[in-house]
């Protein structure tokens, strides 16, 4: 039994995904951390509710649909980093260089406060006025913690079962199993299969079929994707969970190739103007695939007949994180299409023989591997990107985001919207940021289907004319907290360290709770106090106490409190656990935390005081120290923004990191070549490039610097008067509903589930499904389509009893190990509930219910008979009578045949053919020769196959000819035996 819940991205203009399923014995498994180009907070609260019951997390791709939202979540949730996360190593790489240009590149994905989280606010009667929302932002992850962050998750390979690590308030998974296949749709994109008892799920949203320049299909159909059936692993499971985004999408004909030359003549017809194109993609994922393109294509016609007019066009990719992509990308040409393996072989190849031929060292004219960009500039800042375009020439920019509503694609529109020559070339369909308002990417999307004469999203190539259309464009400033705001912002962070201790089971807030209140006051601060540390802490420990329990006054609800209603509130000693789970079925406990260091617990000589010193101590810090008096802010007062906490060595710290900020910026102006954003060294790809030279003064950026202090985004909007051109190819790299049409019915699921689309294209493609499934098993197949928050029973009807086995049928057992499982068949006949009670056979048994009988007449009858057929309720499975005549019957009726249980892998039986002394060798996919006679094959539904050939030629252990050919034939059935557990009737 399971089921499943989308929390984001289903039948929603979002495409953000999230979902969650709930196996049996209370496992939840929360697939994607998806965010979209709003940031809004609001849309995580249902995630955020689930965080403390869910056992482990999954990663699809690299995209901010799909993990946007994973180190928000890991900063402001508590638990969420002891959650065990898996994905594979691309999308952990990848993920990272995403959220890192997220961060640097729009204010607004530290995302709001939402209104609700400041309502129960002291001073929310400030902003309730419409429109009197402050805005105050959150607290963004730093650099640091964005590292710590992914290096949490856990790598997996494709194809390798794994058996994960469930959360520490996690129940038992009992023997969950979880694989990833290739998606296709990114690098390292995941089809997750997950294997729980008799359920098999399949979570595949966001997949691609066809194969790629970088990329290879998905995994339906084998590892080649030339296969005519399903891979076993991936059939006939209980729900398969598909993506409808992009269903609708008609079939390109010409495919790839036709796609990419329309890319390519689209390009070659502006530049040649003088225009500039602007390709709006994602920062890590499909980026990967247009550089490839555009790089390859540059070096191709740069030795052509057109070869002036590339010289002269500049090619960049504008990314804040750039050059660390590329850097990710050089080290995973394995998990790439094997046509990129070829080549990048072929490169290292030639590169090798050039050097041995080169005995001065030149290694000029050395071969470029696929991703060392020998063209394409990487434009990581923002200087960069305005010298290119504005020095006049044509340009094509790669830049980040495909919503244009963040990112170097946002900045770049800004500078061309309003010259004809110009392009911008969609790449793929533009969700809206949010039902009521459209951005700038869904309005292009609008505009051009609207003008688009084919109307078809599949014509790839149609320019439209914007003809002075106009877009409210809505900016963002970054300004610190005034007033009653800085008061509102201190109140949420009170209140939000009560619901975290309340989670962690905390009775009431610790030292280290009270000093990293104090770490938090002290951001508002300009400047800290180099003074040292006075030597009893004492007082500021109890002033930020006391702060903190005074805006505990503002008080959580009970659902808030959950059990800890019993320990917070007052005259309240009942609290209903039904239907909770873990440690809200339990009375909570209180766990001390202590302070320690590597000599042990710390002492604190405050606490040792006699009273006499005490009070002698707090007279003189009151008269001698005026300094003092300054510091016990009252309850609910603001402190002064050039204010120092006493004795806090925690602000100094940050603020020295905050001046470390500005001495890295500094290094740079004085030729130092680490990069700011990640510490690694700066390798631009255009190392031949002439404006190389050029000083790095004119990069650095002063408005970029981060402020200090909480602050709050300003909106403003500007309208602007479009003159450029519009066109559409489609490089989203997502599945079709021909592929639907084809796999389906050959994947057979029991369930589909269709998430992952707007409502419109959801509804469609599940009445196509039932369309073309026909009148075949696959008719019956139950579709669901789930809205976002509604839960659905995804399990299918099973026949399954519970039995209890008696003593004396144990004992005849004998088991048979298969790799680490124990296999035995048995038979028996089922018996009452009174044989696993006594544990006797049938005429013991028949004695003893009598005599239980006898004794339980004097009691009431309906005792009796609600007692009889609770027993009853529970078979037990006894061996069989020992009445020959009976007996006899009853084998007459048994005809059981032997079994073959376990799974031979041939790679397995090549390595043990070896050890034995034949030669083995695999020849095609899924074909192992033995001795060149013996051909051993393992069908799609895993059955082995043998085939000994008649020429009698070949030579194995057993000697020449026909006899040689008998001794492999025969040598290789018994090591196949010997994988395998022969199991017979008991």
């Amino acid at each position: 039994m399971f089921s499943f819940t989308p929390l984001l991205g289903a039948q929603s203009d979002s495409p953000a995904s999230q979902s969650l399923l709930e196996l049996d014995g209370g496992i939840k498994i929360l697939i994607d951390v998806g965010w979209d180009e709003v940031f809004d907070a609001e849309k995580l609260l249902a995630l955020e509710k689930h965080v403390s019951t869910i056992s482990l997390t999954l990663l699809t791709h690299p995209t901010l649909d799909h993990l946007g939202a994973y180190a928000h979540c890991c900063k402001h949730f508590p638990l969420f980093t002891k959650i065990p996360v898996y994905a594979t190593t691309p999308v952990i790489s990848l993920g990272r260089t995403l959220i890192h240009d997220l961060y640097a590149s729009s204010p607004l994905a530290a995302s709001i406060i939402p209104a609700t989280a400041l309502a129960e606010s002291l001073y929310s009667a400030t902003f309730s006025k419409p429109g009197a929302h402050p805005n105050i932002l959150l607290q963004p992850p730093t650099v640091e913690e964005i590292a710590g962050y992914f290096s949490l998750i856990n790598p997996l390979k494709y194809s390798q079962p794994h058996q994960p690590s469930p959360s520490p308030f996690s129940p038992p998974l009992n023997g969950l199993t979880i694989t990833a296949y290739n998606a296709g749709h990114t690098l390292g994109g995941t089809i997750w299969h997950i294997q729980h008892g008799l359920e098999s799920i399949v979570y595949a949203v966001d997949w691609n079929q066809a194969k790629e320049n970088v990329l290879s299909g998905a995994a339906w159909l084998g590892a080649g994707g030339g296969g005519a059936e399903v891979i076993e692993q991936l059939r006939r499971p209980t729900a398969l969970i598909c993506s409808s985004k992009g269903a609708e999408r008609s079939h390109l004909a010409g495919g790839r190739r036709k796609r990419d030359d329309a890319l390519l003549h689209l390009v070659k017809q502006t530049i040649s103007q003088g225009g500039t194109v602007l390709i709006p993609t994602d920062s890590s994922a499909r980026m990967l695939e247009l550089a490839y393109i555009l790089e390859h294509h540059w070096r191709t016609e740069s030795t052509g007949a057109a070869a002036q007019l590339y010289r002269k066009t500049r090619l960049g990719l504008a990314g804040k994180s750039a050059n660390a992509t590329l850097r990710y990308a050089r080290s995973m040409i394995e998990w790439m299409d094997e046509g990129i393996v070829r080549e990048m072989e072929a490169s290292i190849g030639r590169e090798k023989a050039q050097n041995r031929s080169n005995t001065n060292g030149d290694k000029s004219g050395q071969d470029q591997t696929p991703f060392d960009f020998r063209h394409m500039k990487l434009l990581e800042r923002k200087s960069k990107l305005d010298r290119v375009l504005n020095s006049g020439k044509p340009a094509v920019i790669l830049a980040s985001d495909k919503s244009l509503e963040w990112g170097f694609s946002r900045h770049t529109l800004q500078k061309i919207f309003g010259d004809s020559r110009n392009v911008v070339v969609l790449t793929e369909r533009v969700a809206k940021p949010r039902p009521d308002e459209s951005g700038i990417g869904r309005f292009m999307w609008d505009l051009w289907k609207q003008q688009n004469q084919a109307g078809e999203e599949g014509e790839n190539g149609n320019v439209i004319e914007s003809a002075g259309a106009e877009v409210e464009v809505k900016s963002t400033e970054i300004a610190r907290l005034e007033g009653e705001e800085s008061l509102t912002y201190q109140q949420y962070l009170a209140r939000r360290r009560q619901m975290h201790s309340t989670l962690q089971g905390d009775n009431a807030l610790t030292k280290e709770t009270d000093q990293a209140i104090a770490d938090d006051n002290s951001s508002t601060s300009s400047e800290s106090s180099e003074e040292s540390e006075h030597e009893h802490q004492g007082r500021t420990l109890n002033i930020s106490a006391t702060l903190t329990h005074s805006r505990r006054k503002i008080g959580l609800t009970d659902e808030e409190l959950g059990v800890n209603v019993l320990l917070r509130k007052k005259n309240v000693y009942d609290y209903d656990v039904r239907g909770k789970r873990g440690r809200e079925k339990v009375f909570p406990f209180v766990a001390k935390r202590t302070r320690n260091d590597e000599f042990g617990d710390i002492i604190r000589p405050e606490e040792y005081l006699r009273a006499e010193e005490r009070d002698d101590l707090d007279t003189n810090e009151l008269t001698t120290d005026p300094t003092k008096t300054k510091a016990e802010t009252a309850v609910g007062q603001k402190r002064k923004w050039d204010e120092a906490v006493p004795g806090n060595k925690s602000g100094q710290k940050h603020h020295s990191h905050q001046r470390g900020g500005a001495s890295k910026r500094s290094k740079m102006e004085n030729g130092d070549p680490r990069d700011e954003t990640n510490g690694d060294t700066q390798m631009d790809g255009n190392n031949n490039d002439s404006e190389t030279s050029e000083s790095e003064e004119s990069d650095y950026e002063p408005g970029e610097s981060a402020q200090e202090g909480p602050q709050k985004a300003v909106f403003s909007t500007h309208t602007l008067h479009l003159q450029l051109k519009i066109a559409y190819i489609d490089f989203s790299g997502l599945h079709e509903k021909r592929d639907l049409q084809m796999l389906i019915p050959l994947i057979r699921p029991r369930k589909l589930i269709l998430v992952a689309g707007e409502q419109a294209e959801t509804l469609s493609l599940a009445a196509d499904c039932k369309g073309f499934l026909g009148s075949g098993d696959e008719s019956n197949l139950d579709i669901l389509t789930p809205v976002i928050g509604e839960t659905v029973d995804a399990s299918v009807e099973t026949n399954a009893w519970t039995l209890k086995l008696s003593r004396a049928l144990v004992k005849k057992l004998t088991w048979q190990n298969v790799k680490g499982l124990g296999i035995v068949t048995i038979t028996g006949r089922i018996e009452t509930i009174h044989h696993a009670m006594n544990g006797d056979s049938s005429e013991e048994s028949a004695a003893k219910k009598q005599k239980l009988i006898e004794e339980d007449q004097s009691s009431d009858s309906k005792t009796k008979t609600s007692v009889t057929e609770e027993q009853d309720s529970e078979p037990v499975l006894d061996i069989l009578p020992t009445n020959p005549l009976m007996s006899a019957a009853s084998n007459a009726q048994i005809t059981t045949q032997p079994l073959h249980v376990g799974d031979l892998r041939l790679a397995d039986l090549r390595r043990l053919m070896q050890a034995s002394g034949h030669r083995a060798e695999f020849r095609g996919e899924g074909t192992l020769l033995v001795d060149g006679t013996v051909v051993v094959r393992k069908a799609a539904t895993g059955r082995i196959e043998v085939e000994g050939s008649g020429s009698g030629g070949g030579f194995g252990a057993g000697g020449y000819g026909a006899r040689a050919q008998e001794s492999s034939f025969f040598a290789v059935k018994r090591k196949i035996y010997e994988g395998l557990a022969v199991i017979a009737g008991s």
